[in-house]
């Protein structure tokens, strides 16, 4: 598995100017190799799999990473240019988006003889591509949230229970149920709160008549899940039914529409225009969606973008309506793209629940 990423890596990198790739993100390096650690540095050449780390780490290393020479240093990258010094190498390339200026300044004095490539995405571009044991991860990751979101409505009491509180139930369950953690800092939010979309969980008690917004994840062998269900605390409004049913509405648009091919500006467009149809396209203040994988916020995301969804990518599904001063309404789904349609992986009830 990771010997073949490794290989799609170097195919991609001869479509580059780069004779040489530096990883350093640590996320990308555990893509490559499976390596968990906080220390690492990774170094790919045509005649070198380099994998750097310090003394913490070298038995971790040893165990986990395969295919590579294994270096303890604590001096990556004078080690590296020390051992690359007799390869004809050009241009060493890196990851522009994961480093900062002051780390951009090392590279520049250590790899002086060299000329450097900010290379944008290179490996992320891989990721978006899931392969079935990753596809099968996030499955089990989006199993989990949706038990607990099911188990979240037994524990809800109004009037007692706060978002809080809510917040670290749906934490705690999914870490009993298998997740090593959340993959975000959820969002819960009721009554007026649920018109902010990214509303985070507060001290405030839940109360009956309101909305009540859940927004979460788990992360389950280091892949994500990430759901919204709105429900509401006694009976809604008849505003608040008829807004529910539109992001539900959109919401199933949008499903029943992607496939592989499909444009993304198009993948937003179906959801944006079942809401601006029924009046309420100002309303909806985010876009539809983004790739899940072993970030929470990957590529691909949505807006004008003319390139095309792919078979094989995660992405989510969420669109919402935000009444500032009075309440709002989101509905997430995680969805597997495949040639002819789709995958819904999270499957928590979506009709409206009052409770």
């Amino acid at each position: 598995m990771f010997e073949a990423r490794v290989e799609k890596l170097v195919v991609a990198l001869k479509q580059t100017v780069c004779d040489g790739f530096l990883v350093t993100n640590l996320t990308n390096i555990y893509y490559l190799t499976g390596f968990h650690g906080t220390a690492g540095t990774v170094f790919i050449s045509e005649n070198h799999r380099l994998f750097l780390t310090d003394a913490r780490y070298s038995l971790l290393a040893r165990e986990q990473v395969k295919g590579f020479e294994i270096i303890e240093s604590r001096q990556p990258l004078a080690e590296i240019a020390k051992l690359i010094r007799t390869e004809k190498l050009s241009t060493i390339g890196f990851e522009g988006e994961a480093v900062s200026f002051n780390f951009y300044q090392q590279l520049q004095t250590i790899f002086s003889d060299y000329q450097l490539q900010s290379q944008t995405n290179l490996i992320e571009n891989l990721r978006m591509i899931k392969d079935e044991g990753e596809i099968e991860t996030i499955r089990q990751a989006c199993k989990i949230s949706d038990k607990a979101f099911l188990e979240a409505l037994d524990f809800i009491k109004p009037n007692q229970t706060s978002e809080l509180e809510l917040a670290n139930f749906l934490d705690f369950r999914m870490r009993e149920l298998g997740a090593s953690g959340p993959s975000f800092d959820f969002i819960v939010a009721s009554g007026q709160r649920s018109a902010m979309p990214h509303g985070r969980a507060s001290q405030k008690i839940i109360r009956p008549g309101e909305t009540l917004t859940m927004d979460f994840g788990c992360i389950f062998n280091h892949y994500v899940s990430d759901i919204t269900r709105t429900i509401h605390i006694g009976q809604p409004s008849d505003e608040e039914r008829t807004v529910y049913e539109l992001v539900l509405k959109s919401n199933q648009a949008v499903i029943d529409a992607v496939k592989a091919g499909m444009k993304r500006c198009d993948y937003d467009g179906v959801a944006r225009q079942v809401i601006a149809q029924a009046g309420y396209g100002e309303f909806f203040t985010h876009g539809i969606g983004h790739g899940i994988g072993l970030d929470i916020h990957e590529i691909p995301y949505f807006g004008q973008s003319s390139d095309s969804i792919e078979a094989g990518m995660t992405i989510t599904d969420e669109p919402g309506i935000y009444l500032d001063g009075k309440f709002g309404v989101r509905i997430e789904d995680d969805i597997l793209v495949t040639e002819t349609g789709c995958q819904v992986l999270t499957q928590a009830p979506k009709e409206l629940i009052i409770i």
